[in-house]
């Protein structure tokens, strides 16, 4: 049934309601296809193809604003305008984004990634029109997880006090990447459970118009009826009570409700909200009994829902959680906080050990910062994991209730560096620029996953803030003693080999493919020192200075954005130190990266070990400085 060339949208809007279900299997199975071969979102985006469905035949993404929260759930909007053939590239290089984009297609009308924007970018895009006096109707289409962030609340409360018209979708699936947590959840849970809802609040309101007007004082009292029925009876009220129009709970899988229910809000004006209950993993039996797990999945075996490839090695995420429980073992004041993201982080089996000592705030990265903050000043010891690219979002809160307090809370940041088919959104190459220049905090990077281990544990005992960043994947393969960590001085580096040529400065996931490049060099007669920064403030001045004090060329290494990154840090030390000698620092261009294999677009960042090689050779073969480096007897190697 699926069309390979027009817009299914358009062709939709004709279909009855059984080719509708007809087509609804269809792209399930297309999904499920894909994105076993690809990885990607599955369990978010089988949840919503009815609702995607009903969205399309009702209003026009040509014209219509559809702003999709975070955006793992817009596969089915992608099929369904034009890009049903692209999809088998979802997420692979210069193929799909796993996320709207509005480069893509003019029917994705702003670029998101991360959760809980929607409301107020449809707000925005409703004002708009408003002043400029257009036509056309703005979609949020925001999941219940995202509810949980506080811009969400912040967007309602103004949409609701402007009374702009526009229609906040609220997909309810009980999920976000983990479990949902708050009173949010509790209160929306409430409202998913009482199916009677809908019949009593149209019998009751119907009632109440056919109280006739006699007078001020029995108007303001059938007003005050009126308010305490709805209180009592509609779970809605909460929305109602920020100025929004309520519908709901609905039947995300019943077609001809939702198309029912999106035909009257679409002729109603002001601001709506539209509830849906939605299964995540809907129509594949083994996602629907682990939607954690198939929330963002890599290649897999559809048969049997098991992942494909899998390597032997930990993963750092899975490192950090084994050392974090070990260290709590032993340490009553280690308190854990994440932010919808127990699974993700590592903290799960944290969770299940530790209850009391563990706090899933939600999509709250300001508040789980802050609450650390407070923590620390009760002097426990809180570490807030949270991934790179979301950490951004709690700036303010970093520089203002940590740094500038001083107070000791370790931030565990995961996904540092480029995370591959996310793309741009969720790339963690910002820490270190965000976070060098701040004072009080201190910043490290494992050169693998028992280093890891240890940082973790001295950090525990250093004075003020400390962030431990480390890549997405697995570890290197270092054996790992359970329980036992080796104390790391603060701010002292490693040297790994010697060399009297150049010195290579690397950090972090940077380590491995400098001692590889070294390796590469030596080949060619050029002996590389490397040194393992480990920290990325405060640095290693001595050892720094006594390694690169003799050499001609000096080159960093980071797996972050160059400009604010830690190559500053040596720079600055060379300035100061009067030394004059040429600094290549290698790292992530002024660009955005996109998505791809981190491998590829590692290399394609000139962060593989070639590509690190390459560079050196390049600079010694410069005229003036061939000759400065190596000896004539050795050049003719290069």
């Amino acid at each position: 049934m699926i069309n390979k060339q027009n817009q299914l949208k358009d062709e939709i809007k004709s279909y009855s309601i059984e080719e509708l279900r007809s087509l609804a299997e269809e792209i399930r199975e297309e999904l499920i296809d894909v994105v076993s071969q690809n990885g990607g979102h599955l369990a978010s985006n089988l949840g919503v193809v009815e609702l995607t469905l009903a969205l399309h035949s009702i209003f026009d993404s040509e014209k219509d604003k559809f702003i999709w929260d975070v955006g793992h759930q817009a596969y089915v909007h992608k099929i369904l305008t034009g890009r049903r053939e692209q999809l088998k590239t979802v997420r692979q290089y210069e193929g799909l984004s796993g996320f709207p984009k509005c480069c893509e297609s003019p029917q994705d009308c702003f670029d998101v990634g991360h959760s809980s924007t929607s409301i107020s970018a449809a707000l925005g895009m409703a004002a708009a029109r408003d002043i400029k006096k257009e036509e056309f109707a703005v979609l949020a289409i925001i999941g219940d997880g995202a509810m949980t962030g506080g811009m969400a609340f912040e967007a309602l409360n103004h949409a609701g006090h402007l009374g702009n018209d526009m229609t906040v979708v609220l997909n309810d699936n009980e999920m976000s990447i983990g479990e949902n947590v708050g009173a949010m959840s509790s209160y929306l849970n409430t409202v998913r459970l009482d199916p009677n809802y809908t019949k009593r609040k149209q019998y009751i309101e119907k009632l109440l118009t056919k109280i006739p007007k006699i007078g001020d004082k029995v108007v303001f009292t059938a007003e005050k009826v009126k308010d305490t029925i709805k209180y009592l009876m509609v779970p809605g009220q909460l929305f109602e009570e920020l100025g929004f129009r309520y519908f709901g709970p609905i039947d995300g899988h019943n077609l001809e409700e939702l198309i029912d229910v999106m035909k009257k809000v679409k002729g109603i004006k002001g601001p709506k909200i539209v509830h849906v209950i939605t299964k995540k993993g809907k129509g594949y039996k083994i996602a629907e009994e682990n939607p954690n797990k198939f929330h963002g999945i890599g290649p897999f075996n559809r048969d049997t829902g098991k992942p494909l490839g899998q390597s032997t090695n930990i993963s750092y995420t899975k490192a950090f959680g084994n050392a974090l429980v070990s260290l709590a073992e032993k340490n009553e004041r280690i308190v854990a906080i994440t932010a919808a993201m127990d699974t993700g982080t590592g903290t799960d089996q944290f969770s299940q050990r530790f209850p009391e000592r563990f706090f899933d705030v939600g999509i709250a990265e300001q508040h789980a910062v802050t609450m650390a903050a407070a923590f620390a000043k009760q002097e426990m010891i809180p570490v807030v994991a949270i991934y790179s690219t979301f950490l951004q979002r709690a700036y303010d809160q970093i520089l203002h209730d940590v740094a500038l307090q001083n107070a000791k809370v370790i931030f565990a940041i995961d996904r540092a560096g480029i995370v591959g088919e996310d793309g741009p959104t969720h790339h963690g190459v910002f820490d270190i620029s965000y976070l060098r220049h701040i004072p009080n905090m201190t910043i490290m990077a494992p050169k693998d996953e028992k280093e890891l281990g240890d940082m973790l544990y001295s950090a525990t005992s250093y004075e003020g803030p400390s962030a431990i960043r480390y890549p997405r994947g697995e570890g290197t393969g270092v054996q790992i003693d359970k329980g036992a960590f080796d104390y790391i001085e603060k701010g002292k580096s490693e040297l790994i080999n010697e060399g009297q040529d150049v010195a290579i400065i690397a950090l972090g996931s940077m380590v491995e493919p400098a001692v590889e490049a070294a390796e590469r060099l030596a080949k060619c007669n050029i002996e590389a020192a490397v040194i393992n920064a480990r920290f990325a403030k405060p640095i290693d001045e001595e050892l720094l200075m006594s390694v690169i004090k003799d050499k001609k060329l000096i080159i960093t290494v980071e797996e972050n954005a160059i400009k604010g990154g830690f190559s500053e840090e040596i720079a600055f030390l060379m300035e100061k130190e009067k030394i004059t000698k040429p600094l290549v620092r290698i790292g992530i261009d002024d660009c955005f990266v996109e998505h791809g294999p981190q491998s590829l677009l590692r290399e394609q960042s000139g962060l593989s070990a070639e590509k690190i090689a390459e560079v050196i050779k390049q600079r010694i073969s410069d005229a003036g400085l061939f000759a400065k480096v190596i000896s004539l007897s050795r050049r003719k190697s290069l």
